[in-house]
């Protein structure tokens, strides 16, 4: 089987290419070097299909401007900074406000629209590495950024990040991949089941934390026992877009499982982040999926380990500053299974 295909163009002329890691299984999962993307994620339902689980677009042309960030890598920083400003060792930095008054994802000239080079690739695993100048995107600092995906023949999709700055800077990275377990192009996943293995959450007051970190219990953020995603989601006028305090003391530990209502497909999560934030997706409007799929409110559902939103700007938070003595290093593994398991 061909394992690197070509992809499209990217927004610098050049030629984006679509790499695929396969298992023993029969698993499949491609990546392309444009923005180190996930593109998709076939798996096993146990009854002989292999669903695409992950949203996505055909070529490297539905990645341009893609507001979703469809299977992203996100940096420097992931979710939001409080008036697109922060302060670091004596030194007021400004970025761009995309988000109203707020920084959201970094952006723009996103890392999800660049190029990323291929360091090593065989048929289970991959490394992309990026170069991050000093004051890209308005951050203090040069960055050496490499993410890893690993396929194993259990059914696991690693992603390995490592990221050493020049001088002391904000590091917060995550994949913002969105997955539907019944298949991409199924609609809604609000009759999927959630189990996150969180007790707390930050509350927020426009996307911005408070400070606060409450108790999930008796609110409709409780899913500390597995229900469905819809289970209480008309108590919240946007759907999810939430912040958990994981509770995994910086080790690799699992923090959520999500089970497709149709496939029976499981997928585990672990990480060592200190935060996941749950979007649901409940504005989408992605008129150019794969195979030209409309991705509409719901289809899918991001949970992306990170660190807390805003955290510069809460001392009281596990903090996303790195150093070149102090480089950022982490790992989430998305564990995939049948609920017949």
């Amino acid at each position: 089987m061909q394992t690197t295909l070509h992809f499209g163009t990217a927004p610098n002329g050049g030629e984006a290419h679509l790499y695929l890691l396969s298992n023993a299984t029969g698993a499949l999962v491609t990546v392309t070097d444009l923005g180190a993307n996930l593109v998709s994620c076939h798996m096993p339902d146990g009854r002989g299909n292999f669903p695409d689980v992950l949203l996505g677009h055909s070529g490297a042309a539905g990645y341009v401007g893609d507001k979703a960030n469809l299977g992203a890598i996100v940096g420097r920083n992931a979710n939001r900074i409080a008036n697109a400003s922060f302060e670091l060792s004596g030194t007021s930095y400004r970025l761009s406000a995309n988000d109203g008054p707020n920084n959201l994802h970094s952006g723009p000239h996103k890392w999800s629209e660049r190029l990323w080079n291929v360091i090593n690739v065989d048929g289970e695993s991959i490394t992309f590495e990026l170069t991050s100048r000093k004051g890209d995107q308005g951050f203090p600092g040069s960055v050496q950024v490499h993410v890893t995906y690993q396929l194993s023949d259990t059914n696991e999709l690693t992603v390995y990040y490592s990221a050493l700055p020049s001088e002391p800077t904000i590091i917060n990275l995550t994949s913002h991949a969105y997955w539907n377990l019944n298949g991409h192009a199924s609609g809604s996943v609000l009759d999927h089941t959630l189990q996150i293995f969180a007790s707390t959450y930050t509350p927020m007051e426009g996307q911005i934390p408070t400070g606060e970190i409450a108790p999930v219990a008796g609110t409709p953020y409780d899913f500390t026992e597995p229900r469905t995603i819809g289970a209480q989601i008309e108590a919240l006028p946007a759907g999810y877009d939430d912040n958990y305090c994981l509770e995994n003391d910086g080790k690799l530990t699992d923090v959520a499982r999500l089970v497709g209502d149709k496939t029976g497909i499981t997928m585990t999560v672990f990480t060592d982040t200190p935060g996941m934030q749950i979007y649901t997706a409940d504005e989408f409007d992605v008129p150019w999926g794969k195979g030209g799929v409309h991705y509409g409110a719901f289809a899918g559902i991001a949970l992306e380990t990170q660190y807390y939103p805003d955290a510069i700007h809460h001392k009281e938070f596990p903090q996303p500053v790195f150093t070149p003595m102090r480089p950022f290093v982490s790992k989430t593994i998305f564990a995939f299974g049948t609920s017949e398991q």
